[in-house]
C-alpha cells in the first residue's frame, strides 16, 4: 500500500501548486518576455512559420564552448552546430559513422584510426580534415576543463595523411568510441585561434559563438530572452528547418499557454503537475519514454559543513528521505526510486545493491551515534529544473523530521555551477544523464577523486581504494570482469553515502503534432537531432 504523504509535506506541495504561475526568478521582467503579448507579426515568424522550430526552455544557458561546457541544457544548443567523428544511431546506443567514414582499432585497444569523409566544411568555410580534428582535441586537452577529463587516456593524436587521424591511448579504454559520439567529441574549426585573447585558446569567443561543421550555426543570442540557430550554408547536411529558436520562458503556465496557442512547438519547462492539462490539448502530442536521467543530492563530503565528513551523518540524511512521497509529490509518479548509482537501463545495474529507505528513527539514531545535534545545513539549487523548488521544500520537511534545519539557497543557474565547481555548498540538487552507454558514465565521474567539481564528483568524495578499482574497471576489456568490479565499488560507495540517490525520471515532452521526425536518445537527454526534424 502506498504510504500517505505527511501532513506537512502535503501543505508544502499544495502551496507550491497554488503558486505554480509565479515567474522564474532568473527570467527577465514580464515586459521583456511575456509570450502571450507577442505581436501577430512576431508570432507569424516563429511557430506558425513551417521553416522555423520554436522550443521553449526554462532558463538561459552557460558557455557554448565544447571544451568547457558539461551540461545538457547548453549542449542542446550546440550539438547541432558541430559534428563528431561518430554519432549515436537514432534512438539506440549503437555507433554509426559521422565525420569518419569508418574506424579501426588495434588488438590491444589502444590505437584508433579514423579515415574521414570528404566534403565536410566548417561554418567559416574551412574544410574539415585530419589536422582540424587533431587541433580540436588538442585544444580541449590544453584547456583541461571538464570535457578534457574524458580523454585523459589519450597520449597522442597524429595525422597519418590529410584525411586520416589516429588516436593512441596510454591504456585500453573500452568506452572510448562512445565518448566520441557525445558532446565531448564536437569538432571545432582551427580558426578559433584567430579569436584568441590573452592565451585563452578562443574560450571567450566560443562562449558566445559557434564554429563547427554541423547543419546549424548560432546567429543570435539575446541573453535571458532567446537563442537562434540558422542553417550553416557550408554544411554537408541539408536540413529541412531553416532556423531554430530557443525561447527562454521561465513560467511553465506561460509555456503551456504558448503551446496551446501554437506560438511554440515544444515546451521543455512544463512540470508534471500540469502534464494532465497538456494531454487534453488537441494540437499537442505528449512524448513519454523511459529515461536514464538521475535526480540526486550532492553531499559535500570535504568542503561543506564539517559534520558531513562523517559517513554516519551522510547515512542519516539518506534514511531521512521519504522516497515514495518524493516520487509521488514531485514527479506525480513519473519516476522510479534509484537502486544504486548505475541506473536501470545500463549494464552493471544491480538490484541487490544496498539502497536506503525512509526510516526516521534510524536516521535519528545515526545522528546520535555521530554525536551531532542541532545540525544546520544549506541546500543549493537553481531554476534550471522546474521541479526543484517543490523538491527542495520536500527535502527541507524530511530533514526537519530528524532534527536537521535546512536553509534553502536558490541562485541563478550559472551561479550554481560556479559554486558547485568551487565546492561552496553543503547539499546541492543535481541531475545526471549518461552520454555513452557504459557504467563508466556514472561510476567514474561520480566517484573518482580526480573529478572533483563539475567534472562529475560533485560530492568532493575521495577514497583511494575506489580510485584504484575505478581505474581497473575502466581499462579491462572483459565486460563480466568490469561488472564485478563495479559491483564492489557500488557496495563501498553506498555504505559511505556521498550522494542521496532519489529517482530516475521519465522523459516527458509536450510537442506540437505538427512537428515531425523527433527521436529520443537516452544517451543524449534533452538534445535534438534537428537536421532530421520538420513541420
Amino acid at each position: 500500500m502506498v504510504k500517505k504523504l505527511s501532513y506537512v509535506l502535503l501543505m508544502i506541495i499544495t502551496a507550491i501548486l497554488l503558486t505554480a504561475c509565479k515567474e522564474n526568478a532568473n527570467a527577465p521582467t514580464s515586459s521583456e518576455t511575456t509570450p502571450d503579448k507577442t505581436t501577430p507579426t512576431e508570432t507569424e515568424t516563429t511557430a506558425t512559420n513551417p521553416d522555423q522550430l520554436v522550443i521553449a526552455i526554462p532558463a538561459d544557458v552557460t558557455s557554448l564552448d565544447p571544451a568547457i561546457t558539461m551540461d545538457n541544457s547548453t549542449w542542446k544548443i550546440i550539438y547541432n552546430s558541430y559534428e563528431r567523428l561518430v554519432d549515436y544511431d537514432g534512438a539506440t546506443t549503437n555507433i554509426k559513422p559521422g565525420l569518419a567514414e569508418k574506424w579501426e582499432v588495434s588488438e590491444d585497444g589502444k590505437t584508433w584510426t579514423f579515415p574521414l569523409e570528404d566534403g565536410h566544411v566548417f561554418s567559416d568555410g574551412t574544410p574539415v580534415d585530419a589536422e582540424a580534428v587533431k587541433a580540436s582535441f588538442d585544444r580541449t586537452l590544453k584547456i583541461a576543463n571538464g570535457p578534457a577529463g574524458v580523454y585523459s587516456m589519450v597520449s597522442e593524436i597524429r595525422v597519418d595523411d590529410p584525411m586520416t587521424v589516429v588516436f593512441v591511448l596510454s591504456e585500453n579504454f573500452p568506452p572510448f568510441l562512445s565518448t566520441l559520439a557525445a558532446n565531448y567529441g564536437n569538432i571545432v574549426s582551427p580558426t578559433v585561434m584567430e579569436h584568441e585573447e590573452n592565451g585563452d585558446l578562443g574560450q571567450n569567443y566560443l562562449a558566445e559563438n559557434t564554429l563547427g561543421s554541423g547543419p546549424y550555426k548560432l546567429t543570435e543570442w539575446k541573453k535571458g530572452d532567446s537563442l537562434k540557430l540558422e542553417i550553416n550554408e557550408h554544411s554537408k547536411v541539408k536540413p529541412t528547418l531553416k532556423s531554430i529558436l530557443f525561447r527562454i520562458v521561465g513560467d511553465p503556465s506561460v509555456q503551456r499557454m504558448q503551446l496551446e496557442k501554437g506560438e511554440i512547438d515544444i515546451a521543455e519547462g512544463i512540470p508534471v503537475d500540469q502534464i494532465d492539462s497538456v494531454k487534453g490539448l488537441e494540437n499537442v502530442a505528449l512524448i513519454q519514454e523511459p529515461s536514464l536521467l538521475a535526480d540526486y543530492i550532492y553531499i559535500n563530503t570535504s568542503k561543506g559543513n564539517a559534520a558531513l565528513q562523517d559517513e554516519k551523518v551522510r547515512q542519516a540524511l539518506n534514511y531521512a528521505m521519504d522516497y515514495e512521497s518524493l516520487v509521488s509529490a514531485v514527479q506525480l509518479g513519473y519516476a522510479t526510486q534509484m537502486r544504486g548509482p548505475i541506473p536501470d537501463g545500463i549494464w552493471g545495474h544491480d538490484e541487490s545493491v544496498h539502497q536506503y529507505n525512509y526510516d526516521v528513527e534510524k536516521a535519528k539514531a545515526l545522528l546520535a551515534e555521530a554525536g551531532v545535534e542541532n545540525l544546520t545545513l544549506e541546500l543549493l539549487y537553481s531554476d534550471n529544473k522546474t521541479w526543484w523548488e517543490t523538491e527542495a521544500l520536500a527535502i527541507q520537511s524530511n530533514l526537519a523530521d530528524i532534527g536537521v534545519t535546512l536553509n534553502l539557497n536558490k541562485v541563478a543557474y550559472a551561479t550554481s555551477r560556479e559554486m558547485m565547481e568551487k565546492g561552496e555548498f553543503d547539499l546541492a540538487l543535481g541531475v545526471w544523464s549518461p552520454d555513452f552507454g557504459d557504467p563508466y558514465a556514472f561510476m567514474n565521474y561520480w566517484f573518482d577523486s580526480a573529478n572533483h567539481g563539475l567534472a562529475g564528483n560533485r560530492a568532493f568524495y575521495t577514497n583511494s581504494e575506489v580510485d584504484n578499482l575505478l581505474k581497473e574497471a575502466a581499462t579491462n576489456n572483459d565486460q563480466s570482469a568490469r561488472q564485478e568490479i563495479y559491483k564492489q565499488i557500488q557496495d563501498i560507495v553506498m555504505e559511505e553515502a556521498p550522494y542521496i540517490l532519489l529517482y530516475q525520471k521519465d522523459f516527458i515532452l509536450p510537442m506540437s503534432k505538427d512537428v515531425k521526425g523527433f527521436v529520443y536518445n537516452p544517451m543524449l537527454e534533452g538534445i535534438y537531432f534537428l537536421s532530421e526534424m520538420s513541420k
